[in-house]
């Protein structure tokens, strides 16, 4: 099992946003969740890889277990959390790339730094993720000159320079002028394909129908419905499923 969750709560500001979720997913799953916004997607990803503390529940990523600080303390809390991230990528809607460093420098940056490869490592495995993401010829180009699917590609490779067992997606089409977001789509449409595990936070429903294992609609920090996409998109069995889809027809 990559990822098991177990009746997951977790509060902000004293309000419930993930509300006793539980979920499972296997090792090469895509799991596409959607609901509206403010309904605890986000939360539920910075859950997953610990950039938030847990209330109640456990979340179980591979051979680490997170649990609510009350249960195990705060420093053991940090501690799995960072062990988690270890083997969890993060792709954010805004990017989040260094503006100083080029593309180049931002994939190897990682690789270097905290998995501490040798410059010549890094770099083959840099060159061979810009392949992959089609960003070779950005090598040396800086973010700011890059369109938006370009930078999204690039930050995908960040992550992968990782070496992660699990790719967790923000929205990650959100910023992006629609005819740019194939380019990142197809991306992970390839990841899928390779077997990489990956949750993804989205609005673009036809990704969802087609390329998903499974999706999962949220809505007030509660799993309404989940199952394949024939039968969410096709045959939805709650109301509240199909209204939000309906704004999507």
């Amino acid at each position: 099992m990559a990822i098991s969750i177990r009746d997951v709560k977790c509060s902000l500001d004293s309000r419930p946003v993930v509300d006793g979720i539980s979920l499972e997913v296997e090792p090469g799953d895509l799991v596409a969740v959607i609901g509206p916004s403010g309904c605890g997607k986000s939360t539920l990803l910075r859950c997953i890889n610990g950039l938030e503390t847990l209330s109640a529940g456990e979340i179980k990523v591979y051979d680490t277990k997170l649990e609510a600080p009350s249960k195990i303390g705060m420093a053991e809390f940090r501690h799995r959390a960072f062990a988690v991230r270890q083997i969890v990528g993060m792709v954010f809607q805004s990017f989040n790339l260094f503006p100083h460093l080029t593309v180049f420098q931002n994939i190897a940056l990682g690789p270097e730094v905290v998995l501490g490869l040798s410059k010549d490592v890094a770099a083959v495995r840099t060159e061979q993720l810009l392949q992959k993401v089609g960003l070779i010829g950005k090598a040396h180009s800086y973010p700011d000159v890059l369109s938006g699917g370009q930078q999204q590609r690039a930050a995908i490779a960040r992550a992968l320079a990782m070496n992660p067992k699990l790719l967790l997606y923000d929205e990650p089409t959100s910023a992006l002028d629609p005819t740019l977001v194939h380019e990142v789509l197809r991306v992970m449409k390839q990841l899928d394909e390779e077997g990489m595990t990956q949750i993804v936070v989205t609005h673009e429903m036809r990704f969802a129908r087609d390329v998903a294992d499974r999706v999962l609609f949220l809505e007030d920090g509660k799993i309404v419905e989940i199952g394949p996409p024939e039968q969410i998109f096709g045959s939805p069995q709650s109301e509240r499923t199909r209204n939000y889809l309906r704004h999507f027809q």
